[in-house]
């Protein structure tokens, strides 16, 4: 029950006084009998009930505690003292398709557009560890993003792009360790060494057995290959952020925003358990942790997610893992508006919604952000939607006004009420999950996809319903005719890089390719950190589907447990 409130001062002028129940009696309810409002109930994205109207009564917490200033603990507010004011997000449009010549073309056009760094997307043989010529590639070869099959083909999509300082994304997660000794390869030939690049792998395979699916390994060899890659680059690679722990996708599985935070964090947490088990220090590594979320339509509820979920991370840092630098404590996140929102009717629509989702993960803090191409409910995107995604981003930031004070929307009585309420959700699901023993035995128990389906199948039923409104779909519609001018990867795609990957095998010493397999796998059997033994492989050429299957020979392949 909401405690009695004095809205005196609110009233001066009337010189009556109301408390909160006097008014919601005397004074709302009495008017919406005469004049009824839009629906019976109002709810968030999430499902969460919104109240008529939010006052100092629903603040559970004192400023100082949980709210306080940017750039210090519990960072509500912010990771830097100043944000925006001292400059704007990284603003990246995730890109990739066709060959890696194809990609390259577009990424330096991005950059030429004032885009300020690279977030690569691989097609799905590369994120599942297959070459573009192996039988099970057939048909995808290039489709989903680029297709990356040796050290070749990465020299060709980082063709003229200086990587001493480009920062690059690269969202990929059972191959994290390969796609990243590429990376290192091919900077090593630009002259850049290692301890210069900057830049981010996915590397969350969690998230795959929970969400989206493109695994490899079975959970332990593949947390093995996590630590290794945090362990190295804790040494190696000190710019590098060696995981984005990502809620991403478990939104667009349907999840609600509490369930986001909730599950991303307690991923994060086995993570940390892993490398610590691993032998590492919190504070070696944890400074190199980076977080992915998603911005969905509901403007505030998300802005109070972002602020929920970087509060609850820095307790959880303080307090359960002991951290002593204010750098790990800090969730320093990407975010990526919402693709299950786009929507294949009247198009144009997604260019407002990505808008409003661009204004959340701003008015929520991002670091970095990605703002989706109006077609790709449809296809990938044209030249012409990508560069209208990224101007999307460059008005928020330069003409909104939005950037020139810090966590503009703290103090709002609905926003700071939303976000202690996001932040207890997910802490109970995070306590669940710890009573299931962790994440990973929460993935095998199916309690993670099961709390997931639930909240996807209500979603979709209030659509069905027109419970819930998608302009365009169950409201509004018009006739339309088939859109044109869409993007299509030509089957010839497949087929030329198919030929530059036997030029390749050719052209290599297959007797040190050989070599370096079999050495790489006698590590795999042991205990080694195996990422100078991949690095050494990608200089040879060996391919992503050889490296791959060598490990596949050692750690088997996962197989999923279907949850019904």
């Amino acid at each position: 029950m909401k405690k009695e409130y004095s809205l005196a001062e609110q009233n001066k002028k009337s010189g009556k006084s109301h408390t909160y129940s006097e008014w919601e009696k005397n004074v709302y309810k009495n008017f919406i009998e005469k004049t009824r409002e839009r629906k019976n109930e109002f709810t968030t994205a999430s499902f969460t009930p919104v109240n008529p109207l939010y006052t100092p009564a629903d603040l559970q917490n004192d400023y100082d505690a949980s709210i306080g200033y940017p750039g210090v603990f519990p960072f509500t507010r912010g990771i830097h003292p100043t944000m925006y004011r001292g400059r704007f997000w990284t603003m990246r449009q995730y890109a990739g398709f066709g060959t890696a010549k194809d990609s390259n073309e577009r990424y330096r056009y991005l950059l030429k557009q004032g885009q300020s760094g690279l977030s690569v997307a691989f097609d799905l043989p590369t994120q599942i560890g297959y070459d573009s010529d192996d039988p099970i590639a057939y048909g995808e070869v290039g489709k989903v993003g680029v297709a990356i099959d040796t050290l070749a083909d990465m020299e060709i999509l980082f063709d003229q792009i200086p990587l001493d300082k480009v920062s690059t994304s690269m969202t990929i997660n059972a191959p994290a360790a390969i796609l990243l000794a590429m990376y290192i390869a091919v900077a090593e030939k630009q002259g850049v060494t290692m301890n210069k690049i900057i830049g981010t792998i996915q590397n969350d395979i969690l998230k795959e057995y929970i969400a989206r699916g493109t695994y490899i390994f079975p959970p332990k060899p593949s947390m093995r290959l996590i630590t290794d890659v945090i362990e190295f680059c804790a040494k190696e690679v000190p710019k590098w952020n060696t995981i984005s722990i990502s809620g991403y996708h478990i939104r667009e599985a349907g999840s609600t925003a509490s369930q986001e935070v909730g599950f991303t964090l307690a991923n994060g947490i086995a993570y940390v358990n892993a490398a610590i088990n691993a032998g590492l220090n919190v504070d070696q590594f944890a400074v190199r942790l980076s977080f992915f979320f998603n911005a969905h339509n509901d403007l505030l509820e998300e802005v109070a997610k972002y602020r929920a979920a970087r509060r609850l991370w820095a307790r959880i840092m303080k307090e359960r893992f002991s951290a002593q630098n204010p750098k790990s404590m800090m969730l320093r996140f990407h975010t990526q508006t919402a693709g299950s929102t786009l929507t294949a009717q009247q198009v144009d629509n997604n260019i407002v919604r990505v808008t409003i989702q661009t204004l959340a993960a701003v008015l929520g803090g991002t670091q970095s952000l990605h703002t989706n191409s109006k077609d790709e409910a449809l296809a990938l995107p044209t030249e012409d939607s990508v560069r209208v995604a990224l101007r999307t981003q460059q008005i928020v930031a330069e003409e909104s006004g939005v950037t020139n004070t810090i966590d503009p929307l703290a103090g709002s009585y609905y926003v700071e009420a939303m976000t202690d309420k996001i932040e207890k959700e997910a802490k109970d699901y995070i306590d669940k999950i710890d009573a299931l023993g962790g994440m990973i035995e929460a993935i095998d128990a199916g309690y993670v996809q099961t709390e997931i389906q639930k909240s996807a199948y209500k979603f979709e039923k209030e659509i069905e319903a027109n419970d819930r409104i998608v302009v365009g779909v169950n409201k509004y519609k018009i006739d339309e005719e088939e859109p044109t001018e869409l993007l299509k990867i030509d089957m010839k795609v497949q087929e030329e890089q198919i030929k530059f990957l036997i030029k390749i095998k050719s052209k290599r010493d297959n007797i040190i390719v050989k070599e370096k397999l079999e050495i790489l796998k006698n590590a795999a059997e042991g205990k080694d950190n195996l990422i100078p033994f991949i690095i050494d492989a990608v200089k040879t050429y060996a391919s992503i589907g050889e490296i791959s299957n060598t490990l596949r020979e050692v750690f088997g392949e996962y197989k999923e447990n279907v949850v019904i």
